[in-house]
């Protein structure tokens, strides 16, 4: 949530992550960047996994956890089975533009090579609020 609060404040989608290996050390957190970096794919899930790999030195994240405010979008749900993470958390569902619990549910399809744990709904209310909130101020802008 903190990632997810600090994003807002600077005018992203308020959206946070943090990938944590099998201990619970936190190896990277992001909160989304596409306002300020001018890149679509600046997701804080792309962020955090990308982080958290250069952090270990590896490609994969085997036995890592990723926790996120919001369902992942197909984009990022392509990048959590290609880094092969063991557990995917998550808060506010997203039946727009989420890709695992809504639209193409890229976990449940057989050709996808990884398929991590998920739990979703993880402090939904706060996180689903916290959205709620910023679209609701840019509406009334």
């Amino acid at each position: 949530m903190q990632e997810a609060q600090a994003a807002a404040a600077r005018g992203e989608v308020p959206v946070g992550a943090v990938v944590s290996d099998a201990q619970g050390l936190v190896l990277a957190r992001a909160g989304n960047a596409v306002e300020a970096t001018r890149d679509a794919s600046a997701h804080a899930e792309m962020l955090a996994l990308r982080a958290a790999a250069a952090r270990l030195g590896g490609k994969y994240l085997a036995g890592c956890t990723l926790t996120v405010s919001l369902e992942p979008c197909a984009m990022c749900a392509g990048a959590i089975a290609a880094y092969r993470l063991k557990t995917l958390v998550f808060g506010a569902y997203d039946p727009k533009s989420g890709a695992v619990e809504h639209g193409p549910r890229v976990f449940s399809h057989a050709t996808t090579h990884h398929r991590p744990e998920v739990v979703g709904g993880v402090r939904e209310a706060e996180c689903a609020a916290l959205l709620a909130d910023f679209f609701g101020r840019l509406r009334d802008a």
